[in-house]
């Protein structure tokens, strides 16, 4: 979030990630004016004295937007390590912005701050472990992020007016538990003891209204990983988070369509780092039992038999619960929120070299980050979805077969780099590269009156941050801690620098620090070109393949590939009803509703198929339906390829109440 000084006004800016299944942006602006507003002067009489109305406090300028930001939906890898913002996709968006508003908003007062999701396409990143993960630098998957952030920017920017901001603080349980109980057990008592549980089960709603107390749009924070959706997943979905900022948003716009409507519910990510949303926890998939306690592993399958589930019966149903509960906690704070944020928003922003930031610990003693590296027990994944290899958490020691391997491919740490990282051991020594270049981190910090709270998701991924304690311990996220055992240190004195200096008034003698690369070549995409479509032999694209019963049955169709880049701000599906007084179609859901599901299969000679669910809510009026498809295919004309649209729709089927009707 982000703060501009000027003789009239300080501008806050903030750009949180996730909504619906389409996966859309979501935007909110604050503006500090300066300007006070008092009550209207009053009289019964002449003679009277001038009563005043109680003074009020003054209000911010609050603008709301969204955009939908989806990427290709098909022959694009999803980034499963983590699907948020890039350097890249920050670059590309300021850029943009710069071009249209000057430096109105600028690198040091923008942040993205993401949902985070594993469901999406990935392709985002321009470092190597990254594009090596996500079939490389995809230009159609990097372009609809930053053409949907901007878009929701500029649609906030229209909108801002004179409003209030309330806050509200409560807490959800039965939504979250710690994947890795046994790291946090590793920290002293004295602290721990500091907490009920071993997980933040704090909610933080900020409620954003005009100055007649009508609510424009509501921000909140929660901890809990979007990973509701497991690794068996192979449909774009914005997971727990996304479905609870799809209920509110259904719940405020009353009739309208997803990604529609004037109120905007964001939903972002706060200190997840440890936290899963599978609350049943982990169990050996092929015996029942529960994993190995210290190493998330089973007798026969390793960590990849190692998963946990729930709290539903499918991984569907979990995340309906989960988004549920985050729905309705949220939409209870905002309901009740009445302590009213004031005061003007200051920030600071600062570019720091992590690689290598000493850390004074006590009087005597000074410690260093380290060059960036992954351990071992990082391959072995979570049990929110395991690694693919014989890699196990809880790895002190190296595997000189992998060691081996990967020092080949990337080369092997040095005995100083080792010796800062233990007693983690190194699988992917990335900080000794020859690139991508040192890592750079954005350090943000926003000042609005007292509440403290830590957007965990934002701006660029650094992979995790632990204790110290939970370093030695070298689960997953200690092995993802890529700076070494004094990683959460460094960031702690480096943010109460930046506090000190909003404190003290000195954000402008803070050192810029270095900027990161933004790489202009050797991005390079591991996908093929996309190929042309073809259908079988007379028939259409859009062709129905499997008609809908009278009353209701799944949907085949021949398809083109839905790459989606021609289809942003549109969408794949639509259900429709029949208005009988007008004779018109009405739309009714989208492929960004919750009861829709689009499914897409490749099958051979080119030739795709799609498949089309609705599941039909109770509260589906009783009437004639139809379900239509929307796409693109390739074809070439000459040598030349061309891309056309097509459309295709079933048969119209009733909806009843029973099947007699």
């Amino acid at each position: 979030i982000m703060g501009r000084k000027s003789s009239s006004l300080v501008v806050t800016l903030a750009v949180l990630f996730g909504a619906m299944t389409a996966i859309c942006v979501t935007l909110i602006v604050l503006m500090f004016t300066k300007t006070t507003h008092t009550g209207q002067l009053y009289s019964s009489k002449p003679s009277d004295p001038e009563p005043t109305a109680p003074p009020q406090n003054q209000p911010y300028l609050v603008g709301v937007g969204r955009a939908d930001c989806t990427g290709p939906a098909a022959d694009v890898p999803y980034l499963k390590i983590s699907h948020f913002w890039s350097k890249r996709v920050c670059v590309q968006v300021l850029q943009a912005l710069q071009q249209k508003y000057g430096d109105v908003y600028r690198q040091d007062n923008v942040v993205l701050s993401g949902t985070h999701t594993h469901c999406g396409p990935g392709g985002y990143f321009q470092y190597t472990l990254f594009m090596i993960s996500s079939g490389g630098f995809i230009k159609t998957s990097i372009q609809p992020l930053v053409d949907g952030i901007v878009k929701s920017i500029n649609r906030a920017h229209q909108n801002m007016r004179p409003g209030r901001i309330y806050r509200n603080r409560g807490e959800l349980d039965h939504s979250s538990i710690n994947r890795s109980p046994h790291s946090y057990l590793n920290n002293p008592e004295d602290e721990r003891l500091r907490y009920k549980d071993n997980t933040d089960n704090q909610v933080l709603v900020l409620k954003f209204t005009d100055l007649d107390g009508d609510g424009i749009g509501m921000l909140s924070w929660f901890a809990v990983h979007a990973v509701s959706m497991n690794y068996t997943n192979r449909l774009v979905s914005s997971d727990n988070m996304g479905y609870a900022s799809y209920l509110l948003e259904q719940d405020k716009n009353p009739g309208e369509l997803p990604g529609q409507g004037s109120f905007v519910a964001a939903f972002s990510s706060s200190n997840l780092g440890d936290v899963s949303p599978n609350t049943r926890g982990p169990v050996c998939m092929n015996t029942g039992l529960p994993c190995d306690y210290l190493n998330s592993s089973c007798p026969v399958g390793g960590t990849k038999m190692c998963a946990a589930f729930g709290p539903g019966d499918d991984m569907f149903e979990s995340t309906r619960i989960i988004g549920q509960n985050i729905y309705r906690k949220a939409k209870e704070l905002y309901a009740t929120a009445v302590d009213e944020v004031t005061g003007s928003v200051q920030s600071a922003h600062q570019w720091v070299n992590m690689t290598d930031v000493s850390v004074q610990i006590n009087d005597t003693h000074t410690v260093r980050t380290c060059k960036p590296a992954l351990g071992h027990s990082f391959a072995a994944g979570t049990t929110d979805g395991g690694g693919d290899l014989n890699f196990t958490q809880g790895a002190v020691e190296g595997d000189p077969f992998w060691d081996g391997i990967v020092g080949v491919l990337l080369g092997k740490p040095s005995n100083e780099t080792k010796e800062c990282h233990h007693p983690k051991p190194i699988l992917f020594n990335t900080g000794e590269m020859n690139t991508p270049l040192p890592q750079l981190i954005m350090l943000k910090m926003l000042i609005m009156d007292t509440e403290v709270v830590i957007a965990g998701l934002s701006n660029v991924y650094t992979h995790y941050i632990t204790t110290y304690e939970e370093y030695q311990v070298q689960r997953y996220e200690g092995a993802s801690t890529i700076y070494g055992p004094h990683t959460l240190s460094a960031y702690l004195q480096k943010y109460r620098g930046l506090a000190r200096a909003i404190a003290q008034n000195q954000v402008s003698e803070l050192p810029v620090g270095p900027e990161p690369p933004f790489f202009m070549e050797s991005l390079v995409s591991l996908l093929p070109a996309a190929p042309v479509d073809r259908k079988p032999a007379n028939t259409s694209f859009g062709e129905v393949l499997q008609q809908v019963y009278p009353i209701y049955r799944q949907v085949g169709l021949t398809c083109g590939v839905p790459q989606g880049s021609e289809l942003r701000d549109k969408t794949f599906v639509t259900v429709e009803i029949l208005d009988n007084r007008t004779e018109t179609w009405e739309v009714v859901h989208t492929d960004a509703s919750w009861e829709t599901r689009f499914h897409w299969l490749k099958g051979s000679n080119q030739q795709s198929n799609a498949t089309i669910q609705w599941f039909i809510p109770p509260s589906a009026p009783s009437g004639s339906y139809r379900i239509r498809h929307f796409g693109h295919y390739k074809a070439l004309k000459g040598l030349r390829p061309i891309i056309s649209p097509y459309e295709g729709s079933s048969d119209v089927f009733r909806v009843a109440s029973s099947f007699y009707y």
